[in-house]
């Protein structure tokens, strides 16, 4: 879980993004990552991002109800899916393999790039 709190010119915005802390999962079956938000999922895109350990963080895509953007490279591995009624953002790969295993961070992407962007994350692991 992540709670964070921003300064806006009408006071203190606070977001809270909500998904698990770790998985393990078998290589070759799916994966899927909720991100409960504290935000309206039709007002804001949110992003999926990857960091496998020691490498760089890799885009995945982002998501709001009127639209999604992925990554050329990774738009049949991942899905992403938004349920309004929650307010959830879901990722699910599919075939995912042990170079899979990354910490996957749901982030909220403001509209004002002046904002800090507001995120959480989940470390999974794929097993043979």
């Amino acid at each position: 879980m992540f709670f964070c709190c921003g300064f806006i010119f009408s006071g203190v915005h606070c977001e809270e993004l909500t998904q698990p802390a770790s998985m393990t999962v078998q290589s070759g079956q799916p994966l899927t990552i909720s991100c409960k938000v504290s935000y309206s999922v039709g007002s804001y895109y949110t992003a999926w991002i990857r960091q496998p350990a020691g490498k760089t963080l890799e885009w995945i895509g982002m998501k709001y109800t009127g639209g999604t953007h992925h990554k050329d490279s990774l738009k049949n591995k991942f899905s992403l899916t938004v349920d309004s009624s929650s307010n959830t953002v879901t990722l699910t790969g599919q075939s995912l393999q042990t170079e899979d295993t990354a910490v996957y961070y749901c982030a909220r992407l403001h509209s004002d790039t002046n904002h800090h962007q507001t995120y959480t994350k989940t470390h999974s692991t794929f097993k043979q």
